[in-house]
């Protein structure tokens, strides 16, 4: 047996690289010796010796009977899973194969608006109809939380039918909602709860944060763990327990959807990553914690500067909060998040998470030095001495999110009907065959088959205005969008 102090998977590749064998297959650098000469030394020729493929003593991602079993087998034990699945397809990929694993052409899922886009790509993908539920608003920050389990428990009543509902814990911005009891109304009703846990690697391992996915008694839990867990960029886990759904779909589907040629350092870097939180979770998540709150006591001194905290708990939907997020809100000052975002990359070198009209995200994790956060604390006090001359200015954050539009037609049928192309600001009425979303969070403004409304195009408009980043659509500049085609009738 294992220990979660070892790595079998990183720990065989080392060895293999060790051997130094003749490689006569895939990738065709050979160990760095046929690539570009700067990139190898920039590189090193370490990471370049385990870039390898699915060769015999290697095992294969794609049917794991060996160390990559071995690997996966200690993650669902450090997770408190049954089953762990690693993947090279960041969450994207795994979001969208638990989404397929339960759902086909015409089923229902109960989602929140306030999903990620790789959730509605999943539902383009599986042909399933979204069933929408509003998140609680934040009429002050302007931003969305969770859901509350009664507005779960009011969407399963009309439509018992379900195959699933799909969760975020917690939010991009740190909120969590009751998932316990989430679960609890759905498992009544015999249908698994899947959750995006994205931004939810490392509550599982201290017990200030908010619970984890396995913890509630979840079904499935899509888990980034290369946003805050340590691994490296696109690496995530797919965690599974109970039995209302099938590994071996899962297993299937996300075969299905991964390349073959899978990449041995991003895999290595899950299983160095879980050796850490399991050993070490604890007190790497202690110092962090303590670091955050500080910096946000700091920062709440700042005149015209709010950072969210415990305070605003209190509602099913606002249930707890990851204090490693750093919400800050700038609309006093008069200006955008955008702005800011900007302001503190020219003048700063400083580079934050996402910004959205009124606030900035900074996220605090085990790599972050004290130095860093406070050369973060001395921007903002340079931010607010710089616009408080505009902290007058009426900042309307009435417009907070878009509204749910009505869905005419499946996500899937819209995406692949005939379509023609019309100007944006002539569109409303019409039914939308693209995807426009601002990204990040990558929270749909309009997905395929919705109708198109007036409100949403202005609140489309108010974010390009503020030079916010609108995705989505074939047109970058969202001057024309493509449609259902209107037949008109015959004369």
């Amino acid at each position: 047996m294992y220990s979660q102090f070892q790595t079998p998977l990183f720990t065989a590749l080392l060895e293999h690289a060790n051997k130094n064998p003749i490689q006569f297959h895939i990738p065709g650098h050979k160990k760095g010796n046929g690539m570009d000469p700067e990139f190898k030394e920039f590189i090193g020729e370490n990471a370049l010796s385990i870039d390898l493929i699915n060769i015999a003593p290697l095992d294969d991602l794609h049917q794991p009977r060996g160390i990559i079993k071995q690997a996966q087998d200690l993650a669902a034990e450090a997770f408190g899973a049954d089953h762990t699945f690693f993947s090279i397809q960041g969450t994207s990929g795994v979001i969208m194969a638990m989404i397929m694993s339960v759902c086909g052409p015409g089923d229902k899922i109960i989602v929140p608006r306030n999903v990620h886009k790789s959730i509605m790509s999943g539902i383009v993908l599986s042909g399933a109809t979204p069933i929408f539920i509003y998140p609680q608003v934040d009429s002050d920050l302007g931003i969305s939380h969770g859901v509350p389990p009664e507005s779960i428990e009011k969407a399963l009543k009309r439509h018992p039918d379900a195959k699933a509902v799909l969760v975020i814990n917690s939010t991009y911005f740190g909120i969590a909602g009751d998932l316990r009891k989430i679960v609890e109304i759905t498992h009544s009703y015999n249908i698994p709860v899947l959750v995006d846990e994205a931004h939810g690697v490392h509550i599982h391992f201290h017990n200030e944060l908010p619970l984890s996915a396995m913890q509630a008694g979840a079904d499935m839990a899509a888990t980034s763990v290369h946003k805050l867990g340590g691994s490296m960029a696109q690496s995530s886990i797919l965690n599974i327990q109970g039995t209302l759904v099938s590994t071996k779909r899962i297993q299937a589907i996300l075969s299905m959807l991964t390349t073959t040629s899978t990449s041995y350092i991003l895999l290595a870097s899950l299983d160095t990553a879980r050796k850490s939180l399991a050993t070490e979770g604890q007190a790497l998540l202690e110092d962090t914690i303590r670091m955050a709150e500080k910096t946000r006591n700091q920062i709440n001194r700042i005149e015209h500067l709010y950072c969210a905290g415990s305070e605003i708990l209190g509602t099913s939907a606002t249930f707890a909060i990851d204090p490693t997020k750093l919400v800050i809100s700038v609309k006093e000052l008069g200006v955008t998040g955008y702005a800011v975002e900007k302001w503190l990359r020219e003048k700063f070198n400083i580079e934050v998470e996402l910004s959205d009209l009124y606030n900035i995200l900074c996220i605090i994790t085990p790599g972050d030095k004290e130095e860093d956060v406070l050369r973060l604390v001395h921007a903002l006090k340079e931010l607010s001495r710089e616009f408080k001359h505009q902290s007058d200015t009426d900042i309307n954050t009435d417009v907070l999110l878009p509204e749910i539009p009505l869905l005419a037609l499946t996500p899937r049928d819209a995406f692949y009907a005939e379509t023609e192309v019309v100007p944006f600001e002539e569109s409303i009425g019409r039914i939308i065959a693209e995807f426009v979303m601002v990204y990040p969070p990558g929270i749909p403004i309009f997905i395929p088959g919705e109708i198109i409304t007036e409100e949403n195009v202005l609140y489309t408009k108010k974010n390009i205005e503020a030079g916010l980043p609108v995705q989505g659509a074939e047109d970058l500049n969202l001057k024309f969008i493509h449609v259902l085609k209107e037949h008109r009738a015959l004369k």
